[in-house]
């Protein structure tokens, strides 16, 4: 079995989890989804700490949510695994995506990021290179390399364009599909992220695809006041509610669960976001979680 371009073939898989891309072979047909609240208390402290020398681009928390991921991902590797064409991969590089509104309005236009990051990053790599891409983004006529492919095909005469079309996707499924048509395209990322706080509205799920090759989206809400218990008592504070939808045939509940604490601890505890992604928590802090 080939690796592809942007993953390597797993061969020595459990039995289990050969079965399942057999007998489940549609990724939106195994969506497990996660949903929890976080306390921003420690987090907005950090940010304010952060933004205390006055950067030219200011740190926020959708900026420590995808650090907060990708350090989470890097430690877990399972979280890197793909199903496609019934065949269980490993990718390369840990990457995250998200969608960028040019413009705050109906007729605003919608361009793409894509991260990549790599294993001895910190928050302030990743805080540069979304700098660095949203200069580029916010230029009302740029065109990222996925919509530039979608706007050509469209133009097309659709007698044209839906036969090719059909083929593309059926190139795509067979893992065969040009790397510079999909090197912007979200759901060919490791995990990709809608900041619906961003644009006023609560948390949410959105669905995995058959498309690509993503295996992780995740939903960040509107912040704001929420009710958190503490010591048998309701007390409120700054918040915000993240949703997970996963792909569960990549890994088992545990393995899950494991990883959804470890994301929390690195919110909780954003001071751990200065350290390398790939630099692993103390046995004592991991034992905890």
């Amino acid at each position: 079995m080939a690796d592809r371009f942007d993953a390597k073939y797993l061969k020595d898989v459990d039995s289990m989890h050969f079965i399942m891309p057999f007998m489940f072979p549609n990724r939106c047909d195994n969506e497990t989804f996660f949903s929890f609240r976080i306390d921003l208390t420690p987090l907005n402290e950090y940010i304010q700490k952060k933004n205390s020398t006055n950067p030219e681009y200011k740190y926020n928390m959708f900026q420590c949510m995808i650090a907060a991921a990708l350090k989470t991902i890097t430690l877990r590797s399972k979280l890197s695994i793909f199903i496609h064409n019934r065949k269980m991969y490993k990718r390369n590089e840990v990457s995250a995506a998200f969608t960028v509104k040019q413009v705050f309005s109906d007729d605003g236009g919608e361009v793409l990021a894509f991260i990549h990051s790599k294993p001895e990053w910190t928050i302030d790599d990743l805080h540069n290179e979304i700098h660095r891409q949203l200069i580029k983004l916010k230029n009302k006529n740029y065109v990222d390399e996925s919509t530039g492919f979608m706007d050509k095909f469209n133009a097309l005469p659709k007698w044209i364009s839906r036969p090719a079309l059909d083929i593309v996707c059926k190139m795509e499924k067979k893992g065969l599909i040009p790397p510079a048509l999909v090197e912007t395209d979200p759901y060919h990322s490791t995990v990709n992220f809608a900041n619906l706080g961003s644009i006023g509205l609560p948390s949410g799920y959105h669905h995995l695809t058959n498309w690509g090759t993503t295996s992780m989206f995740i939903v960040i809400g509107k912040m704001g006041r929420m009710p958190f218990y503490e010591n048998d008592e309701v007390v409120f504070r700054d918040g915000v509610e993240i949703n997970i939808t996963m792909d569960e045939r990549i890994a088992d509940g545990y393995y899950f669960s494991k990883s959804m604490k470890m994301m929390q601890y690195f919110i909780s505890h954003p001071e751990l976001l200065d350290r390398p992604f790939n630099e692993k928590l103390d046995d004592e802090i991991y034992s905890k979680i």
